[in-house]
């Protein structure tokens, strides 16, 4: 890890703590957008991987430029969504004024979720699309479909006219919209632009980094010819520069996130791309338009999906990412231009939550 970006990423910890402690604080003090002090926060998926500290950081950006919050983050240390439906349930009893609720199985938080509604506490669905019953109208996250074919874009961009072969692809959890639809937007491209290149997968890689590694290892094994590997999450990505050093391979890898692993990636050529999701301004947007929410519209939210921004990281910018990537005040110092548009005409970012994808 780069020692610059220690202070960040040195954070599991501490909200692992916060996990634990979420179920177990005192009684709330609930401002209930009266002007008082509010109780709010958020539920992740897995407070252990990168993508999670990013909307963590973003949502207590958030939260602490808006002043007066009493904001706790939760989740599991490993990818276990039962787990994270109990601390998401303590959440409620003292998160009065609003949560943020981001998963990676969202048919097992319909219910949790409907009886949080129903208690009058506002959630915003954050990264994943609520299910139907779930009593859940407001969604911030991505087009994770456009973001596959952002990655297939750019895999083809190096893979000269008219490549032939076999690509695999891989998704640490299928049947989580957001991943499976990255998938479908990589396996549509290639089926689209690159008609002689066969489309492998995608493949269960698991979101543990341990099982992830040699879920891809059995897939380069499998697959010693293959023009490229491409995974959807963010242990793919890392995994897949360390095998591919390894392996001393000349096929093409990437994933998606920003850990610190994927940047040193990416800086030393050994990833093509990262794809961004920006996980850090979806966290910051979510929790300011659910503050923005309760303070100024009696808690009432907007309806629809939010749509928020991507990008690539690659070598013409990656430097600019990893400083970026320091510090949380680093990251909002980026964002902070985008942040003041989207936030100043959130219409013009609102789509239909049937199109979600």
């Amino acid at each position: 890890m780069h020692p610059r970006l220690r202070t960040w990423f040195a954070v599991p910890a501490a909200l692992a703590l916060l996990a634990a402690a979420a179920g177990c604080g005192s009684e709330n003090d609930s401002g209930s957008g009266s002007g008082g002090k509010l109780s709010m926060g958020i539920a992740v998926a897995n407070i252990s991987l990168n993508f999670a500290h990013e909307m963590v950081l973003g949502a207590e950006s958030a939260a602490d430029h808006a002043g007066n919050i009493d904001f706790k983050a939760v989740g599991p240390p490993n990818t276990d969504g039962p787990a994270e439906v109990q601390l998401f349930q303590n959440l409620t009893a003292r998160a009065k004024d609003g949560i943020v609720l981001e998963n990676l199985d969202p048919p097992i938080f319909t219910r949790p979720a409907a009886r949080a509604v129903d208690q009058g506490i506002p959630i915003v669905a954050l990264d994943t699309s609520p299910t139907d019953g779930s009593k859940v109208n407001f969604y911030v996250g991505n087009d994770n479909y456009a973001l596959g074919e952002l990655m297939a874009k750019e895999a083809l961009k190096r893979l000269g006219d008219d490549p032939k072969g076999e690509i695999v692809i891989g998704v640490p959890n299928p049947g989580t919209p957001v991943l499976d639809n990255r998938a479908k937007g990589i396996s549509d491209t290639f089926a689209k632009e690159a008609p002689n290149v066969k489309v492998l997968g995608p493949f269960q890689t698991y979101s543990d980094p341990g099982q992830n590694y040699s879920s891809w290892s059995a897939q380069v094994n499998a697959h010693p010819d293959a023009l490229a590997f491409l995974g959807v999450g963010d242990a793919d990505s890392y995994n897949l520069a360390k095998i591919k050093k390894a392996e001393q391979g000349t096929w093409l890898t990437a994933g998606f996130d920003v850990d610190p692993k994927t940047l040193d990636a990416v800086k030393d050529g050994s990833n093509f791309v990262t794809i961004d999701p920006q996980h850090f301004l979806k966290g910051y947007l979510s929790t300011a338009m659910l503050i923005e929410a309760v303070r100024e519209n009696d808690g009432k939210l907007l309806d629809g999906w939010f749509l928020s921004p991507g990008g690539v990281v690659d070598k013409t910018n990656i430097d600019d990412i990893i400083a970026r990537q320091k510090t949380a005040e680093a990251a909002y110092d980026w964002y902070k231009p985008t942040i003041d548009k989207l936030l100043g005409d959130q219409q013009a970012q609102l789509k239909p939550l049937k199109d979600a994808r």
